[in-house]
């Protein structure tokens, strides 16, 4: 049976303004599995209306009463999790562990918002001047836009607000078409259980290919005063594009092509289960997902023939049966682009070891050797349960493949010689690199972001004070200044 959702706007649930609703899909089943409202630009022009009145009084709540209420949230999350694990099954297709992993993370994201409470900080800079005070102190900077994906929304949504809000800013939240439950009624739920003020979240949804519809009113509205987003790299690019007309700061976090390096050295069954794991958590539908392994020719025989056999006893079909490691694609566009890229790269010479077939709404896990590189699909992302193996001669040959791509996102390197791979971390283009771990971490206190064509800006601990803050510099002068007229 579907469920009918309703935007949350300035505390109350309400339809769009038009009355309109589209069908949000099951994945797996094709069926509906919920009406939500399909907002347009002057939908979101009210919410951030109700943000923009609720800023005063919320910027200045005592930290002591942030605190509480996302201490609050962050029980009432947990008290939820089994309704939102099945939740997130039947909207995005997701299997029974990435379900519990995604409400295992998302209390600590609350809990450490608790934590920063008091520590967006400032600092007594210096005078120069006599009888002078400078002080550098962070200020919230009014209302922030999150717009959010469909591959893991209720971390990421949650991600673009709650730090935002923490800070004393006020927000409007737009999810993914393809989770406006999980990536944000549900969020929207328990924000108004725990007691957050009214007008502190919104939360505004939008029908199929209306996206830059409200994507426009944020980077137009002059209220708007901050967007985060997570997504494609090529929508990144245009919004941040449009964004830079109007003068108006972004955080982007976007695209993978992430490479886990195995080298000679490293032990190989550890390395095996880590790219397992990175590789084909969520179907491979996660921007971090290990999609190059990269490995030293004495050892890929072994790694080769381990991981395909590990590999494909993995379990296909229904995301609500407890064993199921792969679930469905998203929608049916997904399924055939993917199909499309395994295809090219087999034109282009590759070998499939194991997969390249679908089955209803699922896509085999899939192993590709012989990938040649400079084509398409060794260099862009695939984002899909497929995962290519690279043979290299040396760690030299492993690190030019590795930053061989216009991503910089996540990357791993394997190895039992901790001081080689901390120097090939530090040459590694990416904004995040683990040292034998698989390429899918994060943790609520780092500072979770990119670089080159996977954005800019970073979302976790303290680094989203420079996101989400003004660093403001006020003097006080405490006495009589002479001037030379």
């Amino acid at each position: 049976m579907s469920r009918d959702y309703k935007m949350y706007i300035n505390g109350e649930w309400v339809g769009a303004l038009d009355g309109k609703v589209y069908d949000d899909l099951n994945p797996y089943t094709g069926e509906v599995f919920a009406h939500v409202p399909a907002g347009k630009r002057a939908d979101a022009q009210r919410a951030v209306d109700a943000a923009t009145a609720a800023f005063p009084v919320w910027s200045h709540t005592l930290p002591a009463e942030r605190q509480a209420l996302f201490l609050k949230a962050a029980d009432i999350l947990e008290k939820k999790r089994n309704e939102i694990i099945t939740i997130l099954a039947e909207e995005t297709g997701c299997t029974f562990g990435f379900g519990m992993f995604q409400c295992m993370f998302t209390p600590g994201l609350l809990r450490e918002a608790a934590a920063q409470a008091h520590q967006a900080s400032g600092e007594i800079i210096p005078a120069d001047l006599p009888d002078a005070l400078y002080m550098a102190v962070r200020q919230p900077v009014g209302v922030v836009a999150g717009i959010g994906p469909w591959n893991a929304p209720l971390i990421l949504s949650l991600r673009a607000i709650c730090m935002p809000i923490l800070y004393g800013n006020t927000t409007v939240l737009k999810p993914s078409t393809e989770s406006a439950a999980t990536g944000g009624f549900v969020l929207a739920e328990i924000f108004h259980e725990a007691g957050f003020p009214k007008g502190v979240l919104n939360v505004i949804t939008n029908g199929p290919g209306a996206s830059s519809e409200i994507g426009d009113e944020f980077i137009e509205n002059p209220k708007v005063r901050r967007i985060n987003f997570t997504g494609s790299s090529a929508v990144g690019r245009q919004l941040a594009e449009k964004a830079g007309r109007h003068l108006k700061r972004v955080a982007l976090e976007l695209g993978g092509q992430n490479p886990l390096i195995i080298l000679r050295d490293a032990d190989i069954d550890l390395a095996v289960n880590a790219a397992a794991f990175g590789g084909f958590l969520h179907q491979g539908q996660i921007c971090m997902s290990t999609r190059r392994v990269i490995v030293e020719q004495p050892v890929i025989k072994e790694f080769t023939d381990k991981f395909v056999k590990k590999v494909s006893a993995f379990k296909v079909g229904n995301p609500k049966e407890l064993d199921t490691v792969i679930g469905p694609i998203i929608n049916k566009k997904q399924l055939r682009q993917l199909q499309s890229s395994v295809e090219a790269a087999v034109r282009d010479g590759a070998m499939i070891a194991c997969g390249g077939k679908s089955e209803g709404p699922c896509y085999y896990p899939t192993i590709l050797t012989h990938v040649k590189r400079g084509t398409s699909f060794a260099c862009e992302e695939t984002f899909g349960p497929v995962v290519s193996i690279l043979e290299v001669k040396d760690e030299d040959e492993a690190l030019t493949v590795a930053n061989d791509t216009m991503y910089g996102l996540s990357a791993s390197v394997f190895t039992s010689d901790l001081a080689k791979g901390l120097s090939i971390a530090e040459r590694l283009e990416s904004g995040i690199v683990h040292i034998n771990d698989q390429t899918v971490h994060d943790e609520p206190q780092v500072p979770f972001g990119g670089v080159k064509d996977s954005g800019w800006g970073r979302f976790g601990g303290k680094a989203a004070q420079e996101e989400f803050t003004e660093l403001r510099w006020i003097h006080i002068h405490r006495a009589a200044r002479q001037y030379p007229f």
